[in-house]
């Protein structure tokens, strides 16, 4: 008979997840994974596998929930390109050392590049759900006259996912709140209609 889990995995998810985003994978040692989860190594084994299905488990984790955040920011805005600027500003945290963790997906990106296949994976299919929101509210924005007629919406939503990376990798090596916020605005105000 399988002995019951002295753990919440919830939890446990939660510490790994917190230490990834702060450390990355290669960064992040067992022990503080062990300490930051609140288990022990063979807990870990048994309902993790390893550090790598631990950090893929958990990187998954945090695109869904960030991409869930900024496509209900493009859903509740009032207007297609307020949501976008809502999106872009929703990066720039106000807490000093939340904003220099900067995103976990894109420190993963910077971490592993295209050299991990199953990393690769979990960042485009995240990236191509928010790709596709984009689209609509650049079409949108086209249709109400709030966003110039002659961007392409698949170019535009590129550019903002694009600035979206750049976003927090300034913010991972220090930029400040006004410079941040001023590069957003700078790249919205691109996107307004010229009329």
């Amino acid at each position: 008979m399988a002995r019951p889990r002295e753990f919440d995995r919830e939890q446990a998810l939660e510490g790994a997840l917190e230490l990834f985003w702060q450390k990355g994978f290669n960064q992040a040692s067992t022990d503080e994974l062990l300490d930051a989860m609140q288990i022990r190594r063979q807990s870990l084994y048994n309902a993790f596998g390893d550090k790598r299905k631990l950090f893929l488990e958990t990187l998954e984790r945090y695109c869904a929930r960030s991409i869930s955040g900024h496509v209900s920011l493009l859903n509740q805005s009032t207007s297609p390109l307020d949501g976008i600027q809502d999106v872009m500003f929703s990066v720039i945290r106000e807490d000093n050392s939340a904003r220099l963790r900067g995103c976990m997906g894109v420190n993963s990106v910077c971490e592993f590049g295209n050299s991990d296949p199953e990393v690769a994976e979990i960042r485009d299919r995240f990236a191509s759900i928010l790709q596709i929101r984009l689209v609509a509210a650049f079409r949108d924005g086209q249709a109400s006259g709030e966003v110039d007629l002659n961007m392409d919406p698949n170019e535009a939503a590129t550019f903002v996912q694009m600035t979206l990376s750049a976003l927090q990798v300034g913010a991972r090596v220090g930029a400040d709140i006004a410079t941040l916020r001023a590069q957003a605005q700078f790249a919205i105000n691109r996107l307004r209609s010229r009329l």
